[in-house]
């Protein structure tokens, strides 16, 4: 399973005094199993990027592939690709409204047609996936705490058994243990169901830690794309970007320019200190 975005352009109010290019010229391809990261600044575009992925946002112009078949073809079925590419906005919980988190759950596979015990199968399986316990299953939604409402809403998604899972900046709001339960429970899901991830996020610490691809959005446009090693050694252009990079990113780039022979920027602690690690080993074998 993959979506590809081949040329798309799109354009808020075409025609009138508040006409904006939001997406110009996006070329990417999410394939099976991979964690995508989307970093930029406010205003960037990854917003409505990842509401032209399950089609939420219809393109200006160019082409959006799932699984090679071109979803702006008037006969191509909306709602197929609504089940497999399922997202999830900012504060999700906002959006529970079931009398109960089972039935919270059930809701979405429940409009896709499924029976309601293949709906209750389903939304079963994904509460067990998020954490949540069957003691809980018949609270309202309203008696969680803030994390656990955002696994609930989490699940109401999963459900839908979706193959690609967005997220519009999934531990927004929450406390920092709270907020790596969250990262934990998308690694899980990526791990168990081979799920593609898209996270969309302000915090490149948290790309840096979770992603295996990052893309950085800036005036609309896919301005990098590569590894997080590939991404977070251009220092200096993220920068440019108003793009805040991690602090360790920032210290062991000093370092580099200071004159310490590191490879590269690292991503995270624990990659300076291995890089660091192998450095002083070298020169003691010297």
């Amino acid at each position: 399973m993959s979506i590809k975005l081949e040329h798309i352009n799109y354009i808020y109010n075409p025609g009138d005094a508040y006409e904006r290019h939001a997406l110009k010229d996006i070329n990417l391809e999410i394939p099976q199993g991979q964690f995508v990261g989307i970093i930029g600044h406010t205003g960037s575009g990854k917003s409505t990027l990842i509401q032209h992925l399950n089609g939420l946002i219809k393109a200006t112009s160019g082409q959006l592939y799932y699984e090679g078949k071109n979803i702006y073809e008037a006969d191509y079925n909306m709602r197929t690709l609504r089940t497999q590419v399922g997202l999830v906005f900012q504060y999700p919980e906002q959006q529970l409204f079931g009398r109960t988190i089972l039935k919270d759950v059930m809701y979405g596979p429940l409009n896709l047609g499924m029976s309601e015990e293949e709906a209750e199968k389903s939304a079963v399986e994904s509460l067990e996936l998020v954490g949540i316990s069957k003691e809980y299953y018949h609270l309202s939604p309203m008696e969680l705490s803030g994390g656990q409402k955002r696994c609930v809403a989490i699940a109401g998604v999963l459900a839908m058994q979706p193959e690609i899972l967005v997220l519009d900046e999934p531990a927004a709001g929450l406390d920092p243990e709270t907020k790596n339960e969250i990262f934990e429970l998308l690694c899980r899901i990526r791990k168990e169901r081979n799920n593609a991830i898209v996270l969309v996020s302000h915090h490149m610490e948290d790309v840096a830690q979770f992603a295996n691809r990052v893309w950085v959005m800036h005036e609309g446009k896919i301005a990098m794309n590569g590894t997080p090693e590939e991404v977070y050694g251009r220092v200096e252009e993220l920068e440019e970007m108003h793009i805040g990079i991690p602090q360790i990113t920032h210290l062991t780039y000093s370092l580099i320019q200071e004159g310490l022979p590191l490879p590269r920027p690292a991503i995270n602690v624990a990659d300076a200190e291995e890089m660091l690690v192998r450095i002083f080993k070298g020169e003691k074998e010297r």
